[in-house]
């Protein structure tokens, strides 16, 4: 190696390191790490059996540089990785030995994050991360683990960063980042570990006890996230039809904008369905004079972000929309479909049909089909493609199965729902084991734009009672703002509870393989949400439970659940993660251990 490793007084920036065989280099934009980190990204190429390093940035005093290739360096013939391997050597009269390691992990999901950047900073304010480059950097691996070497001894702060822009700092809020509030000093002492001493390539000599130095920390963790965009921009408009549309931005508000009429009253002439932060709200037009217009001009005041200053404050702009289809090419179809009818009554008349002389009105659409059987906490949503403005709650009419033949009406509530118009629940006290029918009368909806439901007339079935279990979960470490959810896999979750004195229990399941999931949810929305990193606010904590629910019918399972019983890393069950164990590369030794094997040999 030119310098020689662990050189120190060296004034260099180009570094070549040979070897004796052919050498490749692997994914080395992603595995080499130079820190400290390097503004002016290294040039580092392989040529036969030689690297060489040349490192564009001045070369500091008084500094240790570490060149990390990670397992990036591999043997050409065979691929058989070099190992963690770090090139080191110092500007200054010593070397900076102490290391500083751990993972990083996704905060929502307690995956490890690959190759993110994991730096250190000796000035503690929490402005740093946002002012400096970093002083020390690393890389994570695919399990998310991270070694920061060269380090200092002294008090640091870290932190892991997405880094998009390549500044070695946190710059834009679309940057995922992890931080820590607290400090921590290096340290190391004397340490020892089992080492094996081979006899040959397939047969272990001794196993002895070496000593090395043990450097902490050594188990930091870091949850990483991307905070929501803060800056809120009107990001586009969209109206598909001349009976609504849709106006999206690019951050929430608690604020909901405002219509202003340019020609006409407004006050009363939209339905809003707002998202739960105001960030798409879609109108829907009460007035149908206004949807014959082919543009509707509307002024719309709303909370925008003043991109110098970053506070918010009133824009008003005038929003034209017009709709893909309008009213004109729908008149023209509708008399197309008229004509074509009138054709086919005619036809009808000379055969002497009389029948169906009026030509059939579209009416008001379910947006979905009725399940035959529920269980017995389940309820009944019928659903529609627009917004109701009616419901006539006496055309409903639930009847309780006494034998094949003979119904008997049974109770029910009908109840809508204020932050969603599309539809209504049934609720009813079910009997397990029972079947039902419902009965809706024609008309018995109204949509916003006029149309009027048809008859409709479903038979279910409740399931009994012993076709389904139960997982009740005792959680010591549950607060009020705990929510627990039951899953089918990461993204499929059955059922969601607060937990209530430390509890929650989860009735009529159907059998199968279960996971439970909860998250800290503080700021009371039901949903979890990342950090803040001005406001030095940590994303809402989560927790898995690690044990896998095999549920079977009529069984119950009751689980004691402490959340802090394991290390995050370690909670989530080896089924449901995305990142499975490590797959060592197979090595010479491995593969000679194997043709032993069949052999026949030890």
């Amino acid at each position: 190696m030119s310098p020689e490793i662990g050189s120190t007084g060296a004034d260099s920036r180009r570094i070549t390191i040979k070897f004796d065989e052919l050498i490749a280099l692997k994914n080395a934009a992603e595995k080499v790490i130079v820190s400290p980190p390097q503004l002016n990204q290294p040039d580092i190429r392989t040529s036969g059996r030689t690297i060489r390093v040349s490192l564009e940035d001045t070369l500091l005093p008084a500094t240790t540089y570490t060149v990390d290739f990670s397992d990036a360096i591999e043997d050409y013939n065979e691929g058989n990785p070099l190992g963690q391997f770090t090139y080191y050597f110092s500007t200054g009269s010593h070397i900076d030995t102490m290391q500083v390691a751990g993972r990083v992990l996704d905060a929502s999901n307690l995956e490890p994050v690959k190759g993110i950047l994991v730096g250190l900073h000796a000035d503690t304010c929490d402005t740093a991360f946002m002012r400096k480059p970093f002083d020390r950097v690393a890389r994570t691996d695919t399990q998310g683990r991270f070694c920061v070497k060269g380090v200092r001894q002294g008090t640091y702060r870290i932190y892991a960063l997405q880094d998009r822009d390549g500044d070695f700092r946190f710059s834009s809020t679309s940057e995922m980042l992890a931080f820590r509030k607290e400090t921590f000093q290096t340290s190391s002492f004397a340490d020892t570990r089992q080492d094996t001493v081979w006899a040959d390539s397939t047969h272990i000599d001794t196993i002895r006890t070496v000593g090395f130095t043990h450097y902490l920390p050594d188990d930091l963790t870091l949850l990483a996230f991307t905070q929501r965009p803060d800056a809120r921009h009107l990001l586009k408009t969209q109206r598909d039809v001349p009976e609504w549309f849709t106006v999206y931005f690019t951050a929430p508000s608690a604020q909901r904008p405002v219509c202003h009429g340019l020609d006409a009253d407004l006050s009363t002439a939209f339905l809003e369905v707002a998202s739960a932060g105001n960030d798409t709200i879609t109108y829907w037009l009460r007035d149908t004079t206004l949807m014959q217009a082919d543009t509707l001009r509307i002024g719309y005041t709303y909370e925008a972000t003043d991109d110098s200053l970053g506070t918010r404050y009133l824009r008003t702009d005038t929003l034209e929309l017009t709709p893909r289809e309008t009213m004109a090419r729908r008149r023209a179809a509708q008399e197309e479909a008229r004509a074509r009818f009138e054709k086919e009554r005619e036809k009808r008349h000379k055969r002497g049909d009389y029948s169906h002389e009026t030509m059939p009105v579209t009416p008001l659409q379910p947006a979905g089909g009725l399940p035959a059987k529920l269980s017995p906490v389940e309820n009944i949503a019928l659903r529609f493609r627009e917004p109701l403005t009616r419901t006539d709650t006496a055309a409903l009419h639930l009847q309780l199965c006494l034998n094949d033949s003979t119904f008997s009406p049974a109770p029910f509530e009908l109840h809508s729902h204020d932050n969603d118009p599309f539809a209504v629940t049934v609720y009813g006290e079910w009997r397990p084991g029972q079947k039902y029918r419902l009965s809706v009368d024609s008309a018995a909806f109204t949509g916003i734009s006029g149309k009027v439901s048809a008859a409709i007339e479903t038979a279910f079935s409740i399931g009994r009672s012993d076709e389904y279990g139960a997982i009740f979960l005792v959680m010591p470490e549950a607060t009020e703002h705990t929510v627990v959810q039951l899953l089918k896999s990461e993204k499929n979750v059955v059922r969601q509870l607060p937990a209530t004195n430390k509890r929650a229990d989860f009735y009529y399941l159907a059998p199968g393989t279960y996971y439970v999931r909860a998250f800290e949810d503080r700021n009371g929305n039901g949903q979890w949400d990342p950090g803040i990193f001005s406001e030095g606010l940590q994303a809402e904590t989560v927790s898995y439970c690690p044990v896998t629910f095999e549920l079977r019918a009529n069984w119950d399972i009751e689980q004691n659940w402490l959340f802090s019983a394991l290390p995050p890393e370690c909670q989530k069950p080896e089924t449901l993660r995305k990142t499975k164990a490590e797959q060592q590369k197979q090595t010479t030794r491995s593969r000679n251990e194997q043709r032993a094997r069949e052999r026949g040999g030890r």
